[in-house]
């Protein structure tokens, strides 16, 4: 491992926020309110980490209860949220050169339902 891989961060976007699936038929007006309220969230709380050149995201979606489900469903909200990591400065682009990933996962239940990801850095 170099110098230049192995820090992870943890973004974490705020329990209730509204998500969306891919799914979910939502009135275009609609979908880009929630779509902006997701990629704030996350560049707030992506802001103050190191920019990086190459990162792999990991994305968990802790659900609000043990129903059975299908995490990559959750990837516009994801979509989202990467966006918003990139416009806090972390990752220039969230192009293949500089991302791999999101990787999409399920978490143990949160009341509420959270989104939370993992971003580590990789070399470039």
């Amino acid at each position: 491992m170099s110098a230049a891989e192995g820090r992870t961060f943890t973004v974490t976007l705020p329990v209730g926020l509204r998500l969306f699936t891919s799914n979910q038929r939502l009135h275009w007006r609609t979908r880009a309110k929630v779509t902006k309220a997701i990629r704030g969230a996350a560049m707030e709380a992506a802001f103050g980490l190191p920019e990086l050149q190459r990162a792999h995201i990991t994305a968990v979606l802790h659900p609000h209860d043990k129903r059975r489900r299908d995490p990559a469903n959750w990837y516009p909200a994801v979509k989202a949220a990467v966006d918003g990591i990139v416009d806090a400065g972390v990752l220039e682009d969230d192009d293949s050169t500089r991302l791999v990933g999101p990787d999409m996962r399920l978490g143990p239940i949160v009341r509420g339902t959270q989104l939370v990801l993992h971003v580590e850095e990789v070399a470039a």
